[in-house]
């Protein structure tokens, strides 16, 4: 179940895949999604089970069909590393997606922009529409609303006695949103929220405020 917010007069679906579809623009935005690092385990030796390869496939998939965006944009960090066989279900995956695709670079998007070009991707440091700042790494910007990755993030919950349970989560600060890590194996960073930020915590195929 989504969560829905509003920033800047703008709605917000905050989705429990770690995607964002912003309603106004009909936009999909994700961060990190590292396709291409399960086969980039398996090669060195990893036991990382190979059904695993199309798990972010399915749930893209599931995604456009459920909101149906004019965009996705990927807030960086869309591939994990050098080309390998995967870069072939992503030619597969965009060829029968119907919405244009834009990549806002990130550290781990070292692939040469040709082969973004010969998809029809539109590569770019950084998107700025409106009152709202598109980046990989997160950035304050006088007037701006920030979007971003990089982070990962998640929050430890405690419970009664020594109950403790780590979570995704959209970490929301008064001028920032930081997006989860939307794809698998990609680890995460707790972040200890202040008084005044929002979390939206990852449980159960749920989205909840705490």
């Amino acid at each position: 179940m989504s969560h829905k917010i509003q920033v800047h007069k703008q709605s917000f679906s905050l989705d429990p895949t770690g995607a964002i579809f912003w309603e106004e623009k009909s936009c999909l935005l994700l961060s990190d999604v590292h396709l291409g690092k399960v086969s980039h385990f398996r090669k060195y030796g990893a036991a990382v089970p190979k059904h695993a390869i199309h798990k972010n496939y399915l749930l893209m998939d599931k995604l456009v069909e459920t909101y149906q965006p004019f965009e996705i944009c990927f807030l960086g960090d869309l591939f994990h590393s050098s080309l390998n066989r995967e870069w072939v279900l992503f030619e597969n995956w965009v060829a029968r997606t119907p919405a244009k695709i834009t990549l806002i670079t990130g550290n781990h998007d070292i692939i040469g922009p040709e082969k973004f070009e010969s998809l029809e991707i539109e590569q770019l440091e950084e998107c700025v529409t409106e009152e709202f700042l598109l980046t990989h790494h997160p950035e304050e910007r006088e007037g701006f609303f920030n979007l971003c990755g990089h982070i990962h993030p998640a929050v430890r919950l405690q419970g009664f006695g020594r109950q403790r349970l780590k979570l995704p989560c959209f970490f929301k600060t008064e001028n920032q949103m930081i997006l989860p890590a939307f794809g698998e194996f990609t680890g995460n960073h707790v972040l200890k929220p202040k008084e005044l930020d929002e979390i939206f915590v990852i449980a159960e195929q749920q989205v909840i405020q705490i």
